[in-house]
């Protein structure tokens, strides 16, 4: 939210007493809480197939109506809409920490057809808009669903050169298709690489869930143990991360109950939200 100083045309003895006011609130370091200025967010530039996207950023602001005000933030949209036609690339090998894996994979699909790659870019960009708002600066992974990559390596690396405050991988599972609900993966440690990490970002997964299950009524996966939160040491973009980060699996693409909410424009902009609240209450 922002805050403007009005225009006032009065003339007379109010015009000089609204004069005074102002002269003083200017020599009190301005008419916004915590300070004066007006915030302005960086529109991103677009990204090259392969590449990650450019930060959209903020400048300097009070916190007052923008509670993450110098807090960053990464989001990984899992994936990417050009894997499928770059295979070569994708398939190349990279190292994660504790071996080796693909650069990327295709994802998965809803049985209509609307991919994982469309649907975790729209959910991401949904909430970097929100996180924007809210003050924080915001860095993306991809910023279109034309190009292929990054690979897993890169997308850690992204949220580690942006010394982010909290980073997300945003997906959609392809499970039997009697499974439903979601569920937050947190890193498992990592010798040498991860271990800082891995008590923050259970933190920042708690947080996700919590927020995910009230704001969306998305139950936890029926396929997954542990009350919505699953611990995984093969991911590359949870084990070569040095800053708090998390993936969620939004729901089952594979089942049609959970398909019919990621296909909605609507829901996915509730989910997004639902993530907005958990990364406020993480990072608050």
């Amino acid at each position: 939210m922002r805050f403007h100083r009005a225009r006032l045309t009065t003339g007379g003895p109010a015009a000089a007493c609204v004069t005074l006011c102002l002269a003083f609130l200017a020599a009190c370091g301005g008419d916004d809480e915590g300070g004066g200025g007006t915030a302005s967010a960086t529109p991103p530039t677009a990204s090259q197939p392969g590449s990650p996207g450019a930060a959209t950023s903020p400048s300097a602001s009070p916190r007052g109506g923008r509670p993450l005000a110098g807090k960053v933030v990464v989001i990984d949209p899992g994936h990417n809409g050009g894997n499928a036609t770059h295979t070569a690339e994708i398939n190349r090998q990279v190292n994660v920490g504790n071996g080796h894996k693909e650069c990327d994979t295709t994802g998965t699909a809803t049985n209509a057809g609307y991919d994982e790659s469309a649907f975790t870019l729209d959910v991401s960009k949904r909430l970097r808009d929100i996180l924007v708002a809210q003050g924080a600066t915001v860095k993306m992974t991809r910023q279109d669903n034309k190009g292929w990559g990054p690979c897993v390596n890169q997308r850690a690396a992204i949220g580690n050169q942006a010394r982010a405050d909290a980073a997300i991988s945003i997906h959609g599972d392809g499970a039997a298709a009697s499974g439903h609900g979601f569920h937050i993966i947190e890193p498992a440690p990592v010798a040498g690489h991860n271990t800082a990490i891995v008590g923050p970002s259970a933190k920042l997964a708690r947080a996700l869930r919590d927020a995910y299950r009230q704001g969306t009524g998305i139950p936890y996966a029926n396929y997954i143990a542990d009350q919505g939160i699953d611990r995984r040491g093969d991911l590359g973009g949870l084990n070569l991360s040095t800053v708090p980060k998390v993936f969620i699996e939004c729901g089952n693409m594979r089942n049609a109950g959970d398909a019919a909410k990621m296909t909605s424009a609507a829901f996915r902009q509730r989910m997004a939200e639902a993530l907005a609240k958990g990364f406020d209450a993480y990072l608050r």
